[in-house]
């Protein structure tokens, strides 16, 4: 399985007004990704998603580049199979051949960022290949789901607090039996916010799991503020409280509160992973498959999830290559237990697929199509591709 092109495309899909939703990222009008096709000789073809950032848009044409420029040269000729020994090579650039030798890494400087995104997108691809090559959904080839399904959270919430219950309900409408919502800098105070989620639990009632998502920007005094004016609201977990970069204030807020914290979706490979782990700072580890290293890394770091005896929710907000990828990991692992999907306008997830994902009655089940079991379609492809 000769590796004989790889190629990353920027896709930007505008999202319809009636669609659209602002939050602390702003006004979303567009989503945006790099799309990697990695392709061996006999014309299997594998998909796989990088990001230029956790929210739905953004310019991906340094991703774009980074794997058109820096990588795809480097792998062409190469096994596919071998996807370990891609990953180290990606990884370690010009000292790979150390790397193997001594059986420790020796990363390039971009260990994180545009160029851990780029790769992330190319062993996504590298992995649906395998799969599809051998007929097989990669969870299989992780050891089988741990179960045949799983419920799914139906991730949105930006209504204020008149609307957000309203907004919330119509989700359970669908089957969802647990719902996220954003807050934090966005509502301009902690008293907003803390209205906002008081107001959305009295509309869902008790028995509706309710996530909160501050996307990183409260600081340590604030995030407490938050927490205590929601304890008695039973959130299944806060997630994001702090600047990722702060972890001694995320080991703060966690210390402070018997709310779970969830983080990691803007973290780079297990070491970034480590590190939440080694300063207390979250009981939920959130990796995105096209941020983190791909799924190569992905494991590794459910691998730390169980062992830490911490729950693992991939961060599931990109189109549908990153949903399934996470859907898969989620199936995988026995530190996962539930699977975030979008609700937000997202035609990556829903239209960009020949099959598009399915979540019915707020359930998702186990993958059985090979690969990840996402097929673009070409002409959504050539239509919205950056040139």
């Amino acid at each position: 399985m000769k590796i004989r092109d790889v190629r990353a495309r920027w896709i930007q899909c505008p999202i319809p007004e009636a669609q659209q939703h602002v939050s602390d990222f702003g006004r979303i009008t567009s989503f945006d990704a790099a799309i990697v096709s990695v392709e061996v000789d006999g014309g299997v073809v594998g998909w796989g998603e990088a990001k230029a950032g956790v929210g739905s848009s953004g310019p991906c044409r340094a991703v774009v580049e980074a794997v058109n420029d820096d990588y795809a040269p480097a792998l062409v000729g190469q096994d596919a199979r071998r996807i370990t020994a891609i990953w180290d090579t990606m990884y370690n650039g010009t000292r790979a051949g150390y790397a193997l030798e001594r059986g420790r890494g020796f990363p390039v400087l971009g260990r994180r960022g545009v160029t851990m995104s780029a790769m992330s997108g190319v062993d996504m691809a590298l992995w649906d290949l395998l799969g599809k090559s051998l007929g097989v959904p990669v969870v299989d080839l992780w050891g089988g789901p741990r179960t045949d399904t799983m419920p799914a959270y139906a991730s949105g919430g930006w209504a204020d607090a008149d609307g957000i219950g309203a907004q919330l309900n119509g989700y359970v409408e669908h089957g969802f039996r647990a719902v996220k919502m954003r807050v934090g800098i966005m509502d301009g105070d902690v008293a907003t916010s803390v209205a906002r989620v008081r107001a959305a639990r009295a509309a869902i009632g008790p028995e509706i799991g309710l996530m909160a998502d501050a996307h990183g920007t409260y600081n340590a005094t604030d995030a407490m503020r938050f927490l205590v004016g929601v304890e008695d609201v039973n959130l299944r977990w806060f997630e994001e409280p702090v600047n990722a970069d702060d972890l001694a204030a995320a080991r703060r807020v966690r210390a402070s509160t018997r709310t779970p914290i969830a983080a990691g979706e803007s973290e780079a490979t297990r070491f970034d992973f480590r590190e939440l782990i080694a300063h207390q700072a979250a009981d939920v580890l959130q990796p995105d498959l096209a941020i983190c290293g791909g799924p190569t890394e992905g494991r590794r770091i459910a691998a730390l999830a169980e062992t830490y005896q911490l729950e693992l929710a991939p961060h599931c907000w990109g189109s549908a290559l990153s949903f399934n990828a996470g859907v898969s990991l989620a199936f995988s692992s026995s530190a996962a237990r539930t699977i975030e999907y979008s609700l937000g306008g997202n035609p990556l997830l829903r239209d960009m697929p020949i099959d598009p994902p399915t979540v019915d009655d707020g359930v998702v089940h186990a993958p059985t199509a090979p690969g990840f079991g996402i097929e673009p379609r070409p002409e959504f492809l050539t239509e919205y591709e950056v040139t």
